[in-house]
C-alpha cells in the first residue's frame, strides 16, 4: 500500500512545474506542495539506487546516489549565484556538507540500527572533507581579516578550486576501483537492469531539480513570513531541500537493512560537494554572472571540520548503531541552532 501511495504521489511533480510556472499558485502553496513532491522523488532516487548497487556493489552505487542527488544542488547553487545571492550559496554549501555528514548519516543508522559499514571508504571521504575545509579556510581566513577586496579573493579561489577538482578526481578513481574490484557480486533476479536503474536516476534527479528550483524561489517568502534568517534558510532548509534525493534515498535503504549502501550515500555525498560542486560553483559562477569568492565564516568552516571529525569517530569501528545515529542527530540539531543565532 505504501508503495503504491509513493508512486500515485509522483503526480505532485508535474502539478508543482504547472503551479509555479502555467497556473501562477502563490508561494506558500508553492512551497508546501514542492516540498511534499520531493518525499516520493526520493523514495524513487532511493529505490533506483538500490537496485542499481546489486550490479555495482554498495560502493560504486553510493557515488552514483550522490552525483545524481548533488546536481540539483550545483543547479541551486547556481540559480542563486545569477541571483546575486553569494552568502546564501556558500551557506547552502556548508549546510550540505554539515547535514549529509550528520543528518542523514544519523538517520540513516537509526533507520537501519546494528550493521556493517564501509570504514576505510568512509574514513577515507571523511578525511578528504577535513583536508578541503583546510584549503577553503585560506581564502576565508583573508577575509576574515578584511584582506583583499572581492575581485582579488575570487582570483585566490581559482587555484584553490582547481586543487580541490585535481584531489576529487584522483579519489574518486581510487575509490572506484577498489569498490569494483572488492564488490563484483550478481544482481537477484527481481533487480532491475543497471540500464533501467540509471535512467530511472537520470529522469528522478531532472524531476528533483525542478521541484527544488520551485522550493527554493518560494523559500525567501516563506522565510519572511516565518521570521528566520537568511543564513539559516541557506545552511539549514536550502541545504536540506537540495540534498532531499540523499536524505530520503538514504533513509529508505538504511530500513531495508542495507546500512553499508545508506552510510556510503550520506559520506560520499557530503564529500562530493566539499571537493566538487563547490569548486564547480566557484568556477561556472563566472558564467553565471559574477565569481563567487570561497570566503566563508567562522562558523561555517569550524562546523564543517567538527562534523568531519566526529562522524570519523563514529565510523572508526566499522559497526553502525542506533544510538550513535540519535547523537549524530542531536550534534546535527545543536549546529542548526547555532546557525539560528549566528
Amino acid at each position: 500500500m505504501a508503495r503504491r501511495i509513493l508512486w500515485a504521489s509522483l503526480a505532485l511533480t508535474p502539478l508543482v512545474v504547472l503551479g509555479r510556472f502555467v497556473f501562477h499558485f502563490d508561494e506558500t502553496t508553492l512551497f508546501v506542495l514542492a516540498g511534499l513532491a520531493l518525499i516520493p522523488l526520493a523514495w524513487v532516487i532511493g529505490e533506483s539506487t538500490e537496485h542499481a548497487a546489486e550490479h555495482t556493489g554498495a560502493g560504486v552505487g553510493g557515488f552514483l546516489n550522490a552525483s545524481f542527488g548533488n546536481a540539483p544542488e550545483l543547479i541551486i547553487a547556481l540559480l542563486a549565484v545569477a541571483n546575486g545571492l553569494p552568502d546564501v550559496v556558500r551557506g547552502s554549501l556548508t549546510g550540505s556538507v554539515v547535514s549529509n555528514i550528520l543528518l542523514v548519516l544519523g538517520a540513516a543508522m537509526v533507520a537501519g540500527g546494528d550493521g556493517p559499514v564501509d570504514a576505510r571508504s568512509l574514513r577515507w571521504q571523511l578525511f578528504t572533507v577535513l583536508g578541503a575545509v583546510a584549503v577553503l579556510a585560506v581564502p576565508s581566513a583573508l577575509s576574515w581579516s578584511e584582506v583583499g577586496e572581492r575581485h582579488s579573493l575570487y582570483l585566490l579561489s581559482l587555484p584553490v578550486s582547481v586543487v580541490l577538482l585535481v584531489a576529487y578526481l584522483v579519489i574518486t578513481v581510487r575509490n572506484l576501483r577498489i569498490h569494483r574490484a572488492a564488490e563484483r557480486q550478481t544482481p537477484s533476479s527481481s533487480a532491475w537492469s543497471l540500464r533501467r536503474s540509471i535512467a530511472v536516476l537520470a529522469a528522478s534527479t531532472v524531476a528533483t531539480a525542478l521541484v527544488s528550483e520551485v522550493l527554493v524561489h518560494s523559500l525567501d517568502h516563506f522565510g519572511k513570513a516565518v521570521g528566520l534568517n537568511e543564513f539559516f534558510i541557506a545552511a539549514v532548509i536550502v541545504a536540506i531541500v537540495g540534498n532531499a534525493a540523499e536524505h530520503g534515498g538514504a533513509v529508505v535503504i538504511a530500513h531495508g537493512g542495507n546500512t553499508t549502501l545508506a552510510t556510503e550515500i550520506a559520506i560520499t555525498s557530503s564529500m562530493q560537494v566539499a571537493v566538487f560542486v563547490t569548486p564547480a560553483v566557484c568556477l561556472l559562477s563566472w558564467f553565471a554572472g559574477q565569481g563567487l569568492p570561497l570566503t566563508f565564516r567562522v562558523i561555517e568552516i569550524v562546523t564543517m571540520a567538527a562534523a568531519a571529525a566526529f562522524a570519523t569517530w563514529v565510523v572508526w569501528d566499522g559497526r553502525s548503531r542506533r544510538w550513535e545515529g540519535f547523537v549524530l542527530i542531536a550534534v546535527y540539531v545543536l549546529i542548526a541552532t547555532a546557525y539560528y543565532f549566528a
